[in-house]
């Protein structure tokens, strides 16, 4: 046991001795060696053992080897510790002529850090043979040199080092020739040919030799070089040409470097004096300086300027042949260049406009411009026909010698042709023939001939109702074919009265873009549909234009909450008032809440439902949920109160639903203290609710009908503009409704009809929908099974 201050110094020294152990294992270094060359997976070395790792501890304490510049030709598999060769190992490359050549290594691993250092030495072997500068080497000798003249050489290199590298030379054998090889302690002093035997140029104008290389390596290695000597010769011959005179004929207006002749002069000298350089001679004219030129090695004539037959018939021109020996000899001879007359004038046009721009309504025969043409040749040379470019709307009339005027052939049309290129090709009759051409753009003038078009002759625009002043709801364009102030479109209403109030005062349309923009909130329940036409008129004169048909639907939106109708006995619009006798069944009606909402399709449908009463007591009443009618759910019993007053809530089925409160104030009564009178007035208000639900069961039928007229009116007309481009507008139309069933039947129209919306987006939808009844009748009632009173307000607004 130690005390606390103890153990701490232990620690500490336990954790320096780890470090230093570590510090001197990691401070070793590791020496290999490799052949270059060696292929890939060669063995080096198994480097984890020699560095005292173990196997199952290199991916965990994360072994890595880097290598400076050239990581990839070594690689150490991790699974035995094996270094090997990854990559081709070049010697050479890597250190070049240096005696030494290792791959230095720098093997880490983690856990604790410990750096090892390896060296790998690249062992050379003979993998480079010896190389000379070139595979050839040209030697001139005269052949008047001296014996044992020596001609040095350059040796071969061997890019390896050490015996690989040190090499021998021999020489073919010959007769003329010996090689000089210097000892190890002459290297400063090159190879050479010794010349042993005289040179003869008329005996052995070349000598072919071949001198070869071989390093000590093993297996050797050997490198040659071709050694051509050539024997210089004394000058003593002259050039000679073939003949004295060359006569040649050359067609005038020839091409620039035309070739005209090529002469040959031979000398029986080699090397240099047999080398011959052709010139004019010194005394030439400079015109034939400027018209021809001589090749100085080929001797071949081109011409270089015009040739004109008119100018000169003949060119007599000197020439002579140089050597290049020591003095200079040279040969002389004439060339006679004849020059041969040819069709060299193009005709000539002048075009003189008469009618340019041409107007597109010109009619045939109309003069555009007029052409003459000239050629200041003579005989078949001068005489010039002319031709038009093929598939253009003109022709060419000859109205006198040498004259023509191009006349319009048929109709023009701007629209589809707005410029022509003609081309007038005038041609003579030489042999080659000449031409010449002259373009002459004609431009086709507008005139005001179509009308503005749109994409389609009428659109459908969905709007919702009460949108905002000066709301987008649609754009109009149309193109015209024409162009400048033809083309430009403008926009108008076509001014038409809706009812009693002007087209105007509803929408407007802007002049410039053809914008169609609400002027004011649109009511749906004032106006259901608004067709009306918009004009697209160009500014041209006199100015063409067309209508394009806009129909534009107001989609309803739930904007108006029910309203009360008075009782029917003609009273106010206030509290509805009742006697009802206490002696009444079980459901029995007692009363009626009637309402109208001024929308249409869901919003306003309406329902109707019993707000509870004050204290939560129970009401012997209930109201029908979409009838109105108020009915007894109990018998009568003089505990309830003579006096009720029932909230009946009447909603709309409109997002958000709109609400009213109705006030029914029942009076309850024996039925002995009942007045005949009002008997009397219940007898007739049952004969009148009697006679209502006959009517509203027509209306019904009627509405019926005309609704699903009016869908199938809308569904045959989507059908038939389903092709048409989606019309476009700022104010969307309106959400689709849920239908649900309902106790007094079931169908329903929504205002969404069967119209491509403005937005463009999704296909059409129809809303119309029939449900079957869902509510059952109460027991008892004894208006049980018979359809249910449902006024004509209430369910279409």
């Amino acid at each position: 046991m130690y005390s606390n201050l103890g153990d701490s110094g232990n620690r500490h020294l336990l954790l320096f001795f780890i470090i230093l152990a570590a510090w001197e294992t990691g401070s070793g270094q590791v020496h290999y060696w490799v052949p270059e060359e060696a292929k890939h997976g060669t063995f080096v070395g198994r480097i984890a053992q020699d560095l005292g790792l173990e196997l199952t501890e290199l991916v965990p304490r994360l072994f890595r080897v880097a290598s400076k510049g050239r990581g990839d030709l070594l690689e150490v598999n991790l699974q035995n510790g094996i270094l090997f060769v990854n990559s081709r190992i070049d010697r050479e490359e890597l250190c070049g002529r240096s005696a030494e050549c290792s791959i230095h290594l720098e093997v880490i691993v983690d856990r604790p850090l410990q750096v090892f250092h390896v060296a790998v030495e690249v062992k050379d072997i003979n993998d480079n043979p010896p190389v000379f500068p070139g595979t050839q080497r040209n030697l001139f000798m005269a052949e008047s040199r001296p014996l044992d003249s020596r001609f040095p050489l350059e040796g071969a290199s061997d890019a390896d080092i050490g015996e690989n590298a040190l090499l021998t030379y021999r020489l073919s054998s010959n007769e003329y020739f010996s090689l000089d090889v210097p000892t190890t302690d002459q290297q400063v002093k090159p190879l050479g040919l010794v010349l042993r035997k005289p040179l003869d140029r008329e005996e052995s104008p070349e000598l072919h030799l071949v001198l070869m290389a071989t390093d000590r390596g093993k297996p050797e290695l050997t490198g040659t070089v071709q050694l051509l000597v050539k024997v210089l010769d004394v000058n003593d011959n002259a050039p000679a040409f073939d003949r004295t005179l060359y006569a040649v004929k050359l067609p005038e207006n020839v091409p620039n470097a035309t070739f005209v002749i090529k002469l040959n002069a031979s000398d029986l000298d080699e090397g240099l004096n047999g080398d011959i350089i052709y010139s004019f001679s010194s005394d030439v004219s400079p015109d034939i300086k400027f018209k021809f030129y001589i090749d100085p090695l080929s001797g071949k004539i081109i011409a270089i300027g015009h040739i004109d037959f008119e100018e000169s018939k003949a060119y007599k021109i000197p020439v002579e042949a140089i050597d290049k020996g020591l003095p200079p000899l040279a040969g002389h001879c004439t060339v006679l260049v004849e020059v041969l007359d040819a069709n060299d004038n193009a005709p000539e046009l002048t075009v003189t406009s008469l009618s340019l721009p041409l107007s597109e309504d010109a009619q045939p025969g109309t003069v555009i411009i007029l052409i003459n043409v000239s050629d200041q040749d003579s005989g078949a040379n001068g005489q010039v026909t002319c031709s038009l470019t093929p598939q253009v709307p003109f022709k060419l009339v000859s109205t006198f010698k040498n004259y023509y005027s191009l006349v319009l052939d048929s109709a023009l049309d701007r629209e589809s042709v707005a410029n022509y290129e003609v081309v007038v090709t005038a041609r003579d009759g030489g042999s080659p023939s000449l031409s010449a051409t002259a373009s002459v753009s004609v431009e086709v003038a507008d005139v005001n001939d179509n009308a503005p078009a749109s994409a389609q002759p009428e659109y459908t625009v969905l709007v919702k109702e009460n949108n905002p002043p000066g709301c987008h709801t649609f754009t109009v364009s149309a193109r015209d074919a024409d162009a400048q102030e033809n083309a430009l479109v403008s926009y108008s209403l076509v001014e038409r009265r809706v009812g009693e109030r002007a087209l105007s005062s509803y929408v407007s349309v802007h002049a410039e873009s053809g914008k169609v923009y609400a002027l004011q909130p649109l009511d749906h329940e004032e106006l259901e549909l608004l067709q009306f036409q918009v004009s697209a008129r160009d500014a041209g004169v006199p100015p063409l234009g067309s209508n394009v048909t806009l129909q534009v639907f107001v989609l309803d939106e739930n904007d108006n909450a029910p309203a009360l109708l008075p009782p029917r006995s003609g009273g106010g619009a206030g509290a509805l008032s009742q006697l009802v006798a206490r002696s009444v069944g079980v459901g029995h009606v007692v009363a009626k809440v009637r309402a109208v909402d001024a929308d249409s399709g869901y919003n306003a449908w309406l329902s109707y439902e019993l707000q509870p009463a004050a204290g939560g007591a129970r009401s012997p009443f209930r109201v029908g949920l979409y009838t109105g009618e108020i009915s007894t759910t109990r018998a009568l019993d003089e505990a309830d109160a003579p006096r009720q007053r029932l909230l009946v809530l009447v909603k709309d089925h409109g997002e958000p639903a709109l609400t009213a409160t109705a006030t029914v104030l029942l009076s309850l009564e024996d039925s002995g203290q009942a007045p005949k009178a009002s008997s009397r007035a219940s007898t007739g208000a049952a004969g009148a609710e009697a006679a209502l639900v006959d009517v509203n069961v027509y209306l019904i039928i009627a509405i019926c009908a005309v609704s699903s007229l009016l869908v199938l009116t809308l569904l045959l007309y989507t059908a038939l503009r389903c092709s048409a481009p989606p019309s476009e507008g700022a104010c969307g139309p309106g959400k689709p409704t849920l239908v649900c069933s309902s106790a007094v039947g079931s169908w329903s129209y929504s205002q969404q009809r069967r119209q491509r919306v403005c937005s463009g987006e999704g296909p059409p939808k129809t809303d119309l929908m029939a449900f079957s009844p869902s509510l059952p009748p109460f027991p008892g009632s004894e208006n049980a099974g018979k359809l249910q009173d449902v006024d004509h307000y209430t369910e279409v607004g």
